[in-house]
């Protein structure tokens, strides 16, 4: 018991000193606001008309749109975690941490904590701007709370994907290239800017699988935006349990990429 609560203390401490870190370099939290807020508005104004069903209605679209930005918007945000690992591998601050009597399994927890608090404030920015472009939630305000929950438990599963790629990557230039890498393919070969089933062939099979698409359609689906007039309604399991699915989804992630980042800060850390 003691050991838990220690870990927990000691997750607190290096939490709050990552957030400190941002503080010190708002050029991080400016990057994940200015990044995705150029996607809404290329996708709502310069696509939107383009995209948005056989009739253009761009309005409709960027009701359609904005579930799949926040989804990306978190996942993009995991490359701080590649990049915050790699840079205290980098600098020695690793071995700083380990030469204190902390838990070792804090750091990982404090970086994804801090990763996730990051992930809350983008997604309440994010949320203006969709408002000022004239999005709107349609469903209940649990159901509007569920969605949001989704999304930030889909951004805390890929920041475990993000620390354990930081603790492998050697370098800060190579985590910022790892970091991205894998990224767009899970991002754009999904239901995030356009229908899962406009997708061709094998590309549509991936994108029905694919947690990504999940956690949008659920995130979707909780809001009350439906897609524009002549989107093709997506089918398959996947689709018709989009929240479960995006639920076991970031339970598996976790279960997969919690032990693999532990056992491989372990073995950095004995160095």
């Amino acid at each position: 018991m003691n050991g838990v609560l220690r870990t927990f203390s000691d997750s607190g401490v290096v939490t709050w000193r990552n957030l400190m870190n941002v503080r010190r370099n708002p050029e991080w939290l400016l990057g994940a606001t200015l990044f995705p807020i150029m996607f809404v508005l290329m996708f709502a104004y310069v696509f939107g008309g383009a995209i948005g069903g056989p009739g253009g209605d761009s309005a409709q679209y960027r009701e359609f749109l904005i579930a799949g930005i926040f989804a990306q918007t978190v996942a993009f945000n995991s490359s701080y975690t590649v990049v915050g690992f790699a840079s205290d591998l980098q600098r020695g601050i690793i071995d700083r941490f380990r030469s204190l009597p902390m838990s070792r399994f804090a750091v990982i927890v404090g970086r994804t904590t801090a990763d996730q608090v990051l992930s809350l404030i983008v997604l309440v920015v994010m949320t203006v701007c969709g408002l000022l472009i004239g999005w709107r939630i349609r469903g209940s305000v649990f159901d509007a709370v569920l969605g949001y929950l989704v999304i930030l438990m889909f951004a805390f599963a890929l920041s475990w994907v993000g620390a354990y790629i930081g603790l492998v990557a050697r370098s800060v230039e190579v985590a910022n290239s790892a970091g991205l890498m894998w990224m767009f393919p899970l991002t754009f070969i999904s239901s995030a800017f356009v229908p899962q089933e406009s997708l061709p062939g094998v590309l549509n099979t991936i994108a029905d699988w694919n947690p990504f698409t999940a956690a949008v359609n659920a995130t979707r689906d909780l809001f009350g935006n439906n897609a524009p007039a002549g989107f093709p309604e997506p089918t398959g399991w996947p689709a018709e349990n989009a929240a479960l699915y995006a639920v076991l989804s970031c339970v598996v992630i976790i279960a997969i990429f919690a032990p693999l980042a532990a056992a491989r800060y372990r073995k950095v850390a004995s160095k």
